[in-house]
């Protein structure tokens, strides 16, 4: 079981940064793939970054690759997304999520999930 609360989320205008966290809690969490979701309004949500077990293998969604930075530190429970050059398109709710099988990818089931923290870009 892994319970995970994200922060970070708030205002910026285009093309400013953003840092968002993720505190997890559970022992299986050192174990687990993570990752971050967004959903915008009327739309489904997209996958944006994942991380797997160690952090050492990343995936990223091709819209924010060169811009987000996904990052993990198993010894602090945390999981960080660092946005650079923020576009409005990047305006949503971001939700931090973890995994079982420890790989990270984008096609496994993400069983956990956080309640999500709103991003909004002002253009």
């Amino acid at each position: 079981q892994v319970q995970l609360v994200e922060s970070g989320g708030g205002l910026v205008q285009a093309g400013g940064s953003l840092r968002l966290s993720c505190a997890a809690s559970g022992r299986t969490f050192s174990s687990s793939g993570v990752g971050w979701f967004r959903q915008s309004p009327g739309k489904e949500r997209e996958f944006v970054a994942g991380l797997n077990w160690s952090g050492a293998v990343t995936y990223y969604a091709d819209s924010v690759e060169g811009r987000f930075t996904a990052s993990r530190d198993n010894a602090k429970n945390t999981v960080d997304l660092q946005m650079n050059s923020l576009k409005p398109e990047d305006t949503a709710v971001y939700y931090c999520v973890a995994e079982t099988s420890g790989w990270g990818a984008p096609q496994v089931m993400w069983n956990y999930w956080g309640q999500g923290t709103q991003v909004t870009v002002s253009s």
